[in-house]
Formats: C-alpha cells, structure tokens, sequence
C-alpha cells in the first residue's frame, strides 16, 4: 500500500456516510453517530498495520460490524423501538431510479411512487425484525449490496453460511412482508 492509498481523511470521506448508514440498519439510528465514530478512531488507530490481506472496505465494514454486534451484546444497550427508524433511502433516491435518465421525466405516476415508497419502508421496518444472524447478513447483501464472498469475508463465516442465513433471511422477510406489507403486489 502506498501512503496515499491510506490517507485516513480520504478513507473517512469515502466509507463514513456508508458505515453510517450500516450501523443505523443495525444498531438503530440513536446509536449509529456514536458507533461510527468508535469505528473511525478504531480505523485511524489500526490504519498503519493494515497489511492489505483484505480490501479495505472489507476490513472497514468489519471493524463496523463487530462495534454493532459488541453493542447489541451490551446488556445495558435498549433499542428504544418507538424513537427508531430504519436508514433507509430517502423518497428522492427511490424516485430517482424511476426517472428518464435522457429527459429526467417521471416513468412513474405520483401514485404509483407513493405505492412503491410504502412497500419499500414495510420492507425496511421487517428487516429490523429478523434475528440479528439474518440481519446483518440481510442488510449487507440487500441494502449495502455486498456480494456473498464478502460478506463471508466480512464476518469471517464460510460461504455456504452466508449462502444459508441469506435464503433463510430472505423467506423470513417475505413471509412478514406477505402478511403485513400487501406483498402480493410486490410479486
């Protein structure tokens, strides 16, 4: 690794806004600051022994997760449900996607953006209450689009764990989604 390939304040700009974001989906928003910057200074301080066995997003989402599983192991830590909220997009970024990227007109009527902003929000909300083994491999895979390898990397379990919490995962969510979201519209 050359020096400027491990400037901290780069690494900072870069991967902050996305362990945030990923600690909000798991520990809630309330704690998410807080923890990112535990992670950050546990970065900064470990930066110059990083030897590069790893990509360094690897290694960053790595130290995130094992800060949101030491917090949620934390007797002390009460996730106070009513005061949370999912991180998930805001409705600009969904509606993005859903514009002409030529003209940057709508593809989609105000309805139809509304309907779909609800069913990704249930989406959210049912990801928050799966067991936290499935959550944290949901929320890697589904929201910050980690591939499986690694995300088995990240957390240091073979691929075919992964592979297994993520199918599981994934039937869990829909079973809530079908029973509570309206998910036939989804299919």
């Amino acid at each position: 690794m050359t020096e400027t390939m491990l400037d901290f304040q780069k690494i900072h700009d870069e991967f902050r806004p996305k362990i945030r974001s990923y600690l909000a989906r798991l520990v809630g928003e309330y704690e998410a600051e807080d923890l990112t910057q535990d992670v950050f200074i546990k970065v900064s301080r470990a930066l110059q022994t990083f030897r590069g066995e790893a990509q360094l997003s690897t290694w960053i989402y790595r130290i995130a997760t094992n800060a949101a599983l030491d917090k949620l192991r934390d007797p002390s830590f009460k996730r106070a449900v009513h005061n949370e909220s999912t991180d998930c997009p805001d409705a600009d970024e969904i509606n993005a996607e859903d514009k002409n990227i030529w003209t940057g007109e709508g593809t989609l009527s105000t309805e139809q953006r509304l309907f779909r902003r609800e069913r990704f929000e249930c989406y959210c909300d049912y990801i928050e209450t799966l067991p936290l083994n499935y959550r944290t491999i949901m929320v890697l895979s589904e929201l910050e689009e980690l591939a499986a390898n690694e995300i088995a990397d990240l957390l240091g379990l073979s691929l075919d764990v992964v592979k297994i919490r993520l199918h599981r995962g994934r039937k869990k969510l829909l079973g809530e989604l079908k029973s509570h979201c309206k998910a036939e519209d989804w299919l």
